[in-house]
């Protein structure tokens, strides 16, 4: 079977985009036609037989179709596809990907827009919130050629400006969703300070002295790290539970929420081989995503550790030193610049929103090819 997609990257993801119209309206159905695209499971961690490139930000979907807001031009659901597993998680949304929907949209005639900066009001699905993206338009097609620099992505491009509005409680109860800037989470038989928020995704934030890291690891060097992996999982379960993601350890999901190891500014050497020094940035971060070591930082990691350095008494806000304007996040590919708006509201700082810059570039164009579960798995 074949079916209508573009395969587009967004900031430092990729992912096959699909009209809404052209899935099945059958959730098992929609799941299984997305593993076959994308060549999930794969025992091999590869994804050989499909479009996906065996790590968790080259293993994703987005499905775009009509908006069911007032505020939205379009609505977008992501769908994080697990790569070793029969499991297609729609539990959060991703910031990356994010930035090619606005691109989609007007190129694919969903929101024709003049030639000049395009705004384009995106309702995503997965958190109920909405997000702008800005970008330039030309001869009706959005501009892929320009000098900005996203770190983990070769090249230039031209800028998607995200902004997430009101992005605080996009999967639970608030900001803070246990009240606390700092919270103690019981792991077997220690106890990890952790800072929970959620401002466009939940995150379990730690500092990397309190799990035995020095926060300037590369990704490969934590994933082999088969004891880190362990205790950060088991942390992000614990915090998952205490953020109400799940009723138990067992229940929480996959996509959310997500880890932060943070670190005070200490020089390190990025994925490309560039030294980093300490004044280059605010905060230092390694973020975990799906299971796995994230080769730069999730758009939405980034937004929620910018929101989070402005709130007192949380551990980004106390190892960053108070930070005041954007946040500079040093991550394995460079540094990530990530702000946020914040208003008082009831007695307590609360984001009026988050935002960065990244680039989107359309791939490739037509169908993608789906087997049959019968086909892909007959002996």
């Amino acid at each position: 079977m074949f079916v209508p997609a573009v395969f587009m990257r967004g900031g430092t993801s990729k992912g096959l985009f699909f009209h809404e119209r052209d899935l099945p309206a059958d959730p098992a159905a929609r799941d299984a036609l997305l593993l076959g695209a994308l060549g999930s499971p794969d025992p091999y961690g590869r994804q050989l037989d499909g479009m996906g490139g065996g790590i968790s930000s080259l293993s994703k979907a987005a499905v775009i179709g009509p908006p069911t807001r007032a505020d939205a031009d379009i609505d977008y659901t992501f769908a994080q596809v697990a790569v070793d597993a029969p499991v297609v998680d729609y539990g959060a949304n991703c910031g990356n990907l994010s930035s090619a929907v606005g691109p989609f949209a007007v190129d694919e005639g969903l929101c024709p827009r003049p030639d000049g900066e395009a705004l384009v009001r995106i309702h995503n699905t997965n958190t109920g919130k909405i997000i702008h993206a800005r970008f330039p338009v030309r001869h009706g097609r959005a501009v892929v050629r320009g000098d900005l620099v996203v770190p983990g992505v070769a090249g230039t491009g031209a800028p998607v400006r995200l902004d997430f509005l009101d992005p605080a409680g996009s999967r639970t109860a608030g900001l803070l969703p246990t009240g606390r800037p700092v919270d103690e989470l019981r792991v077997g038989a220690d106890v990890i300070r952790a800072s929970l928020v959620d401002a466009a995704n939940p995150v379990v934030i730690v500092a990397a002295r309190d799990v035995g890291l020095r926060g300037v690891e590369q990704p490969q060097e934590l994933d082999d790290d088969t004891g880190a992996m362990a205790l950060l999982d088991r942390i992000r379960r614990a915090g998952g539970v205490l953020m109400g993601l799940g009723a138990t350890p067992e229940a929480v999901p996959l996509a959310n929420p997500k880890v932060a190891v943070i670190s005070p500014p200490d020089a390190f050497r990025t994925l490309a081989g560039e030294r980093i020094e300490p004044a280059a940035h605010d905060l230092g971060v390694r973020m975990l995503s799906m299971e796995r070591t994230h080769r730069a930082v999730t758009v939405t990691g980034a937004l929620c550790l910018a929101v989070a350095a402005r709130v007192p008494g949380t551990l980004p806000w106390t190892i960053a030193g108070g930070v005041t304007g954007p946040l500079r996040l040093a991550n394995p590919s460079g540094v990530v610049v990530a702000d946020a708006v914040m208003e008082q509201r009831d007695g307590a700082v609360h984001p009026v929103s988050a935002a960065l810059l990244r680039t989107a570039r359309r791939l490739m164009h037509g169908h993608v090819a789906v087997p049959s579960p019968q086909e892909r798995y007959r002996a």
